[in-house]
């Protein structure tokens, strides 16, 4: 069964899914010999965190199995079950963490004079980061900035903290902003803090890059699905998760594309149920691009 083992702990992902979907497609490419050339069928480990396709690239991969193109998929909640979902270019976003240290000097809250009040200092840097997006990037392009923590050494409601600590990520659908936001963090954070007499240590955590699909990978994705479904959107505007199939896009041309699991949950929400329906469309895409791409002579 797809239920995890571990009471109270599942991934609510739908990877058994897939796998499932990619197990199928083997066994009828297997049986049935219908291509001539080489199909590799990948079935990537540890996608979310531990950047299992980066691993998988790092290790030579594509030049050790000769591939050539690569296509993935992954199911869409909200998506009606049957339909497909892609389009050429950015369809995810990077993203990458950010850990900011705040140390000013801490006190007694009757007695803020002689302190360096680091609460104050490290709320100025949150309001000041959310100008990076508003300010910085062009109003048309896609750049999301989230403060998701913010912790303090104070132990008291009238004592000054000493240091505090900001989590959070930076996600965008442009390779440039990417790089360009690290900049902007390390300004705002270092020049915020600086303003108050304080300091800020900026830790930049790379994580995966964006998901940019190649135009023609795109167009024999689209050909896959409509020849398995009747729904297929070509032009389905792009969202902000990452995936770290990016890593495999950025070695060889392919596509990445979304299959419907209907009216379920979001991933990763408690009540997520991968639809079963979804398995055989998938099957079928995937030995439909296989047949497409190496045609049987």
């Amino acid at each position: 069964g797809y239920a995890s083992k571990t009471p109270g702990v599942m991934h609510a992902c739908g990877h058994d899914g897939h796998t499932s979907i990619l197990l199928g497609a083997a066994k009828y490419l297997a049986e049935t010999r219908n291509f001539d050339g080489k199909a590799v069928l990948i079935f990537q480990p540890a996608e979310e965190g531990g950047a299992g396709g980066k691993a998988m690239c790092d290790d030579g991969m594509m030049d050790r199995w000769g591939i050539q193109e690569v296509y993935g998929l992954h199911n869409m909640p909200g998506l009606p079950v049957g339909e497909f979902a892609i389009r050429p270019g950015a369809l995810m976003a990077s993203s990458d963490e950010f850990n900011i240290t705040v140390t000013g000097k801490g006190g007694h809250a009757a007695a803020p004079h002689d302190a360096i009040d680091t609460t104050l200092v490290a709320s100025q840097i949150v309001v000041s980061l959310h100008s990076i997006v508003s300010r910085n990037v062009d109003p048309v392009k896609r750049v999301v900035l989230t403060v998701g923590t913010f912790e303090t050494d104070s132990t008291a409601s009238n004592v000054i903290a000493h240091t505090a600590k900001l989590q959070g990520t930076v996600r965008s659908l442009d390779p440039e902003y990417r790089t360009q936001a690290e900049t902007w963090v390390r300004r705002v954070a270092e020049s915020t803090a600086a303003a108050f007499g304080a300091t800020a240590e900026v830790e930049w955590v790379p994580g995966y890059p964006v998901t940019i699909n190649d135009e023609n990978g795109t167009a024999h994705a689209v050909e896959a699905a409509q020849a398995v479904s009747a729904k297929v959107t070509a032009e389905t505007p792009p969202i902000m998760p990452s995936e770290d199939f990016s890593y495999m896009l950025e070695q060889r041309p392919g596509a990445y594309i979304f299959l419907g699991n209907g009216d379920t949950q979001m991933c990763h929400h408690p009540a997520y149920v991968f639809d079963d329906e979804a398995i055989p469309l998938g099957c079928s895409w995937f030995a439909e691009l296989v047949e497409r791409r190496m045609p049987a002579a």
